[in-house]
């Protein structure tokens, strides 16, 4: 059976097809399974499966589960999680969908929930999320389920398959999006998906399978360190000061509207004056959606989608039709984050060294066997343990708080190339480090980052330097003088 044509709300574009298999009309319900987009509002796919339960009259059952296998998996990373499931647990028991939280208590543990729910469900919608383990987890899913498994792009302004191509510059994607980006924004994710009628309560999930999998008690959703210790995952990377979950991000939201976001412009790359969002990771984990930071943003500059008339020449002010600050972050909030998407949606080795332009590959490598002025092991990079003051303070902020100020991310980059035997082993560190430690990290946009500073993205640069060759260079004294950043050095001491 094929209804999918019955429903028209979600753009087809942002809908894929993972398997052969049909919608089976006669399951018991509609299963939303929850892997990115870990929110109940502004969410394509959630939306998608709400109307697949009212389109076949059948209850929704969201699962939301979380392994404890996954690569770095940590206090740090679970608490974070399961802060917004808790919220989930809340906002979804005041609607008609039924909320499946399910923690794992050991690896393998979950192993065959999913295809359990599946048996008894007409439909299975879930997040498309090009990285980290997800794209394989959805894979070896489809192939197993025995009914349509659906796979929903609700990550940015753009749908990711819009673009057909990598860009290969910021300048070059901003051009596209100029001349696409028009169309798309009147396709908005309703922003509660679940107050319409129509969709029938489940009595209670199934039993059987909820005696095999049980699901996540209270005590457990509270997150205590006393519950995390019981779990086998990485104890050493302690939780951090910030909450997690759906209504933290949307408290985030208007904080960063009202007190940042007019000096956004001038002083964002200023670590001192702190003017930065601190949304990424809420945008990573999908407790919030880049659509409804655009309409705050958008609602505070009194805009409309008719002040929007690009010229598709790829510059990034004047095309928003917006306030200077407003305009500088939503060039950070779509061009470049989406473009990170972009790279990593069209292709598999978004992680690789392989995946670097033609001339930082050849750069590199010629300037791979250069003599380092220090070279650091990974351990000491970890500790912060270097000569560098300014990038032991970021590396600091990164183990305290699980972030690094946006513009000292590039030169932290900059610098573990510059002190490691090479870069792959550069390369290497910058990943794990990130993907450890960062809240945002494990991301499209955080790996952009990362293979920006070997020169994705970017262009040779002149003169040809050691170690660094081509690629662009940095440096921490030119840092100092251009940025306010002793405060900042001071507090990460």
């Amino acid at each position: 059976m094929d209804r999918a044509a019955d429903i028209v709300t979600v753009p087809d574009i942002r809908v894929a097809r993972r398997n052969a298999a049909d919608v089976d009309p006669e399951g018991e319900f509609v299963l939303y399974w929850m892997i990115a987009y870990r929110r109940t509002r502004w969410n394509f796919a959630l939306q998608r499966a709400a109307e697949w339960a009212r389109e076949l009259k059948k209850p929704l059952v969201v699962l939301e589960a979380l392994r404890c296998d996954y690569p770095r998996a940590s206090d740090r990373l679970h608490r974070f999680i399961i802060d917004g499931m808790v919220d989930n647990a809340r906002r979804l028991a005041a609607t008609a969908a039924s909320y499946y939280p399910y923690i794992e208590p050991e690896p393998g543990a979950g192993k065959g929930l999913l295809e359990a729910l599946a048996e008894r469900a007409c439909v299975v919608v879930t997040d498309d999320f090009p990285a980290f383990f997800l794209p394989r987890a959805v894979e070896a899913a489809a192939d197993r389920l025995r009914v349509r498994l659906e796979q929903v792009d609700s990550v940015g302004l753009l749908p990711m398959r819009a673009a057909d191509r990598v860009f290969a510059t910021a300048h070059l994607f901003r051009r596209f999006l100029q001349q696409r980006l028009p169309d798309a924004l009147g396709d908005t994710p309703e922003s509660d998906p679940l107050s319409q009628t129509g969709i029938p309560a489940l009595a209670s999930l199934p039993e059987d399978v909820t005696c095999r999998w049980p699901p996540a008690s209270e005590e457990v959703l509270k997150g205590r360190p006393s519950v995390l210790a019981t779990l086998p995952i990485d104890h050493s990377v302690p939780v951090v000061e910030r909450r997690g979950g759906p209504r933290a991000a949307e408290a985030a939201l208007p904080r960063f509207v009202e007190d940042r976001l007019t000096r956004y412009g001038q002083d964002r790359n200023h670590p001192d004056e702190d003017a930065t969002s601190r949304l990424s990771p809420y945008l990573h984990f999908g407790h919030l959606s880049s659509h409804e930071v655009f309409a705050e943003v958008m609602k505070t500059e009194g805009w409309s989608p008719a002040q929007l008339s690009p010229p598709a020449n790829g510059r990034r002010r004047g095309w928003w039709g917006a306030g200077p600050s407003a305009e500088a972050f939503l060039d950070q909030l779509v061009t470049w984050r989406e473009l990170g998407f972009n790279f990593c949606h069209r292709r598999d080795d978004y992680d690789r060294f392989e995946s670097l332009p033609d001339w930082a590959q050849e750069t590199l490598r010629a300037h791979a066997g250069d003599a380092r002025p220090y070279v650091y092991s990974l351990a000491e990079l970890e500790t912060a343990a270097t000569h560098d003051e300014v990038w032991n303070a970021a590396q600091r902020q990164l183990l305290r708080e699980g972030r690094v100020h946006n513009y000292l991310r590039m030169l932290w980059g900059k610098k573990i190339l510059e002190w490691t035997p090479g870069p792959r082993e550069a390369l290497a560190a910058m990943v794990h480090l990130n993907d450890r430690f960062a809240l945002d990290g494990r991301d499209p946009n955080s790996y952009g980052g990362i293979f920006w500073c070997l020169g994705r993205y970017d262009r040779p640069w002149g003169p040809e330097r050691p170690v660094f060759g081509k690629v662009r260079y940095m440096s921490s004294e030119n840092t100092t003088r251009k940025l306010r950043v002793r405060s900042y050095v001071q507090r990460y001491s």
